[in-house]
């Protein structure tokens, strides 16, 4: 987001200030690769824009929101759960910001671990002012984002907030392979929205 921007504006001028040719700080801004699972796009040329972020926190989910609420998206899609056995007074303060900046939001597992998922969506609902009526509860992550990405049209962007780069989901004594990037790209393929053969 904005302050990537600002990281690089630095880097820029702190490479000026010691000579360096704007040749090479352009060649060392264009090398540049983001982490994985922060703000990482996922596509395969859709008419939709698929962002998966690690956004776990309140403080991160309003961030990202804000940050490609900047893009002017058609519609922004948004899907997200919480952690179990984690800091429950962040999960009402999650579903309010989630609903206030985003069109649509699929409230979803994340880590459930030790807790049922649909306890954890309920105080996640606690914060929500329902009058908005701008949310989905879909427990089943795979399923929440797959009516995301279906439910995506031209112009939107979808964001897959929470788990980022981690390749596994928790529920109690059992972790499970899950990674929202291929499950994205699989949904996107059996759906055939794909309009270019690869799939980044």
């Amino acid at each position: 987001g904005r302050h990537n921007i600002y990281n690089i504006l630095a880097a820029v001028g702190a490479g000026m200030s010691l000579g360096m040719s704007l040749d090479d700080i352009k060649k060392g801004v264009e090398a540049l690769k983001t982490l994985p699972g922060r703000l990482e796009s996922v596509g395969c040329g859709q008419r939709f824009s698929v962002y998966v972020d690690y956004a776990h926190t309140e403080d991160g989910l309003e961030k990202v929101l804000k940050s490609l609420r900047e893009l002017k998206p058609a519609r922004l899609i948004t899907v997200f759960g919480c952690g179990g056995n984690r800091d429950r007074a962040k999960r009402p303060a999650m579903g309010k910001i989630s609903t206030e900046l985003s069109d649509i939001v699929f409230i979803t597992s994340d880590n459930p671990r030790a807790e049922e998922p649909k306890d954890i969506i309920n105080e996640i609902t606690k914060g929500i002012n329902l009058a908005k009526n701008n949310y989905i509860i879909e427990p089943d992550r795979f399923n929440a984002i797959k009516k995301a990405v279906l439910e995506a049209g031209s112009g939107d962007i979808v964001l897959v907030a929470g788990k980022g780069h981690e390749t596994y989901q928790i529920f109690k004594d059992t972790t499970i392979p899950f990674d929202d990037r291929e499950v994205v790209k699989r949904i996107l393929k059996e759906a055939g929205l794909c309009l270019q053969s690869k799939i980044s």
